[in-house]
């Protein structure tokens, strides 16, 4: 009889420890810039995943279980991004992470996250190498490579330009890598470039640069830097002369939003983004209103892309669950989410999302406007 009760002791305590189990939440790590120089990026992406949490959770979560998100600033910068990336995995345990933000701070997490082979993704890191460490690391935006290069032919082919001038960071990985996509599609296409101008990431002056490209007079002045530098550019190059047609790339998002600017220097912009708040599309149309909801604004590319990074890996910690998965820090777990994060096909706020070989998504990219201070939709290109 002993024996008996304490049997069903062992069982319902194990059953106990089972139901107990089940209810804890998974634990995601989130690293942005929520301080600093593009707060406004890492704010919108921490508001999409988390805007993104309440609705999976509220849907029951992944397997009965909810997700608690963990976040950590990094302030923009690679030592801090680093320095969270660790204190997630060591002291949090987390089962995966969505983040960094911007290029630079990504490759240092990914480049860790690989040795580590944990489930990771950006939603918004846009520079080629940020995935090329391992297998275990995705993105949600599309690359460098391919908005440079889009903008070039948007220039040739939509706007009829000839010439483009070109002034870029050369000490950041985001706007170099976007500086030699569009001189190399630009080449293709027929576009010339007259004049390539840099300039480094605390230079605020750049009087010299503009007063050369103004000289040229070129059809086109592309931008490939942050929403915060491009007002800058722009305001400073008008004041040259520069009547040139201004390009940017997703970095410029965010522009209107700028406290105190002079808007006007915007009129005729165009850039390359990742969705347009105003697509009719149900799926768009439903988390523009959960976001305003929520947040009170209207949710920007970084939004709708945090937003869909966590949808993407939620999606895939819940399959690797129905699968068997034991979900937690464990390798087995960490191996059937990143299995799962490649096999990804889903419709997602900025278009339908599957991953190619090297885990970059399939996608299109969009041109937005800026006239008249408001944003438009000039296409899919």
């Amino acid at each position: 009889m002993k024996r008996i009760l304490a049997a069903v002791f062992v069982l319902i305590s194990c059953c106990s420890s089972i139901a107990f189990a089940a209810e804890e939440p998974i634990k995601i790590g989130v690293i942005a810039p929520l301080t600093g120089g593009v707060a406004v990026y890492g704010i919108a992406v921490k508001n999409g995943a988390e805007l993104y949490a309440k609705v999976f959770n509220a849907a029951g979560g992944a397997g009965g279980r909810k997700i608690e998100l963990v976040v950590y600033d990094d302030k923009g910068d690679p030592t801090e991004a680093l320095n969270a990336y660790n204190k997630l995995v060591t002291a949090d345990e987390v089962a995966a992470f969505i983040g960094p933000v911007t290029s630079s701070p990504t490759f240092g997490v990914a480049e860790a996250s690989a040795a580590d082979n944990i489930p990771g993704i950006t939603g918004t890191a846009t520079h080629p190498d940020v995935t090329k460490y391992g297998k275990n690391y995705f993105r949600a935006c599309f690359e460098d490579p391919f908005q440079g290069g889009s903008m070039a032919r948007f220039a040739a082919e939509k706007l009829k330009a000839k010439t483009a001038a070109v002034i870029y960071n050369v000490s950041d990985a985001y706007s170099t890598g976007l500086f030699n996509a569009f001189s190399a599609s630009a080449e293709k296409v027929g576009l010339k470039v007259v004049a390539s101008e840099s300039y480094t990431t605390d230079d605020v002056d750049f009087n010299a640069q503009l007063t050369g490209i103004a000289k040229l007079a070129p059809d086109v002045l592309f931008i490939p830097d942050y929403y915060n530098r491009v007002y800058l550019i722009c305001s400073q190059a008008r004041k040259a002369g520069i009547k040139a047609t201004f390009l940017g790339v997703d970095g410029t998002d965010g522009v209107l939003e700028i406290e105190g600017a002079d808007k006007t220097v915007f009129n005729g912009l165009y850039f390359a983004n990742h969705y347009f708040s105003a697509d009719p599309s149900k799926i768009v149309q439903d988390f523009s209103k959960a976001y305003e909801t929520d947040y009170g604004l209207i949710p920007n590319s970084l939004a709708a892309l945090g937003y869909d990074a966590a949808r993407i890996l939620f999606e895939a910690v819940s399959q690797a669950m129905a699968g068997g998965a034991k979900i937690g820090p464990e390798a087995a777990s960490y191996q059937a989410i990143i299995d799962k994060l490649a096999a990804t096909n889903l419709d997602c706020v900025t278009g339908h999302i599957t991953f190619d070989a090297n885990n970059n998504p399939i996608k299109e990219v969009s041109i937005i406007k800026i006239q008249n201070e408001a944003y438009s939709f000039e296409g899919k290109y």
